[in-house]
């Protein structure tokens, strides 16, 4: 039999008691005081406990360790399940109000059932909120229809023949839309087709709209421990002065270097891994606190040989990789994406995921109206951002990470589907890392003539630059007259043009013939009409400076050493 595939290190390495839990030991106490109110017969003041923090740092694993060591059971409901206000009070509200009578050698009085509701700011607040109208299931008729395509095909199937009974159906108008009392509702062929169209019912709402309304609700009226996790817990306490009066909360930190580096170094004695110490160093710097990001990356070059290869992969984390994974998540889930969590995930500004959206947006949207609502979205988060660069009102980005993100993805369907491709790399940035260059050149070229024209950079590069390609450009011609090649000479001896900047000019490669001669000539004319031009350098002695004087008089003496003017 083959082995069973071994889970990953975030779960294998899962700490199963809360002293287990690396780092925040404020964080552990407030926690395990809260639980210990809950060791009596009767439910504390605070009956929910909300665990805010970045994502990593062990929140829901210290929930789950606090249920270990006390005895609870657990009851979670995270991202992937549907966490609308029906589901929660389906699952959640109906544990709260449970009490089990079983008595349990490691629990104090009556069972617990921990309620673990896992990224609780990323739901919606009114169950009007994010909603779509629902399709009804199909009728008989159209579940018929769609399935044999004409009404013959459908007699011949279940048998119907002329003259005999039942009798066969003449049109789809002679179809019912529910089976009632027929005849025909009886035959084998046709009771088959009916027990698959009563198995079509509605879908399921997997959205998460009223998710916060039930929560606030079940804050008030649970009878067993109730426990949030949440990435910003502004997003709670904006909505209802519930979850700021009647709540415990508890702020979790990002894991300290020096804690994570032990954590690391623990692992890899007991994993048996062959890690160098260097390769650690990297992690510990990448992770920024994140235990969890830190154990992948420690799983990923562990099958490395040992080495300098093993620290060259965690360099740098692969910032596209990023992009084009939430591009492809945020257009294709149907969810809001609170703008922290884009924040974590990206660290990055949303200037610079736009142009992901931007460019993606079109290849998955199912058609043109989807297509035009996302456009319309992805244009407020713009105005957004320019408003923010504008007047500095930096407020603005999770306004704009919100529209980009989830309001997009929601405008482009209404139910979670799979990508229908890869996300691509904007070829507006492709185009402006290409071109970085050439803007390079035209840059140096615009600052020298606003330097010696004095003029400004946008000026020289709007006016002058245009005049100079398009002169440039005629001296590239073979007819080119003498006269103008002699202009276009004296422009780079003047402006002391590079070859770099006169093929920019010309429009031609940086070793043509044309090029070379424009810069080959123009530096002999200059460098023979330099000695010529220069003038006499400055006398260093009173004698010297009396014989000069009457040859240049205009100069004014400089003196050189104090001795110069020694004895007058």
């Amino acid at each position: 039999m083959a082995d069973r595939p071994r889970l990953p290190l975030t779960e294998r390495l899962r700490p199963n008691r809360l002293v287990q839990v690396v780092g925040n030991s404020s964080a552990r106490a407030q926690l395990r005081a809260w639980a210990e109110a809950w060791s009596g017969g009767e439910a504390p003041a605070r009956r929910a406990v909300v665990l805010s923090g970045p994502p990593g740092v062990g929140k829901t694993s210290a929930a789950l360790a606090l249920a270990a060591d006390f005895g609870w059971s657990v009851v979670e409901m995270n991202a992937s399940d549907a966490r609308n206000e029906r589901a929660i009070e389906q699952v959640a509200g109906r544990a709260s109000i449970t009490h089990s009578l079983v008595e349990e050698a490691n629990s104090v009085g009556p069972h617990r059932a921990l309620i673990l509701l896992d990224e609780a700011d990323s739901l919606s607040g009114r169950a009007t909120e994010a909603a779509r109208a629902t399709p009804a299931p199909p009728t008989l008729r159209e579940f018929l229809r769609g399935r044999y395509g004409s009404v013959e095909r459908l007699n011949t199937a279940w048998g119907l023949a002329p003259k005999a009974k039942p009798v066969p159906f003449e049109s789809w108008e002679g179809v019912p839309k529910t089976p009632g009392n027929h005849a025909w509702a009886r035959l084998p062929s046709a009771r088959k087709d009916l027990e698959e169209w009563r198995s079509v019912g509605r879908p399921r709402d997997n959205s998460d709209r009223g998710g916060l309304a039930a929560i606030a609700r079940l804050v008030r009226s649970t009878r067993q421990p109730l426990v949030l996790t949440v990435n910003d817990e502004r997003v709670l306490t904006r909505y209802s002065a519930v979850f700021r009066t009647a709540v415990v909360r508890v702020r979790f930190f990002p894991i300290r270097d020096r804690e994570l580096s032990e954590q690391l170094a623990t692992i890899i004695h007991h994993e048996h891994l062959d890690v160098v110490p260097g390769a650690v160093d990297a992690i510990v710097v990448r992770a920024r606190g994140d235990l969890r990001a830190a154990l992948n990356d420690l799983e990923a070059i562990a099958p490395l040989p040992r080495g300098p290869l093993q620290q060259a992969v965690l360099g740098t984390r692969d910032r596209t990789a990023d992009f084009a994974a939430l591009t492809e998540e945020c257009l294709t889930a149907a969810r809001y994406y609170r703008s922290i969590e884009v924040q974590d995930r990206l660290d990055a500004t949303p200037d610079d995921l736009l142009p992901w959206i931007e460019e993606n947006l079109p290849y998955f949207a199912p058609d043109a109206v989807h297509r035009a609502t996302a456009l319309d979205r992805l244009a407020v988060a713009d105005q957004a951002l320019v408003r923010a660069r504008r007047f500095r009102v930096w407020g603005l980005w999770s306004y704009a990470s919100e529209l980009m993100t989830g309001g997009v993805g929601l405008a482009l369907r209404d139910t979670p589907a799979p990508p229908v491709g890869h996300a691509q790399f904007p070829r507006f940035l492709a185009e402006m890392g290409g071109s970085r260059a050439v803007r390079a050149v035209r840059d140096g070229l615009a600052r020298k003539l606003a330097h010696r024209l004095h003029l400004s950079r946008a000026k020289s590069r709007e006016s002058l630059l245009p005049f100079l390609e398009r002169l440039f450009e005629d001296v590239s011609d073979r007819r080119a007259r003498v006269e103008l090649f002699e202009v276009a000479r004296a422009i780079v001896r003047e402006l002391e043009l590079t070859s770099e900047e006169v093929a920019y000019l010309t429009g031609t490669p940086l070793d043509s013939p044309r090029v070379l001669r424009l810069v080959s000539e123009s530096g002999e004319a200059s460098s023979s009409a330099r000695p010529a031009e220069r003038a006499p350098p400055p006398p260093t002695t009173p004698e010297r400076m009396e014989a000069a004087a009457p040859d240049d008089a205009s100069r004014k003496p400089v003196q050189r050493h104090l001795s110069d003017f020694g004895g007058r």
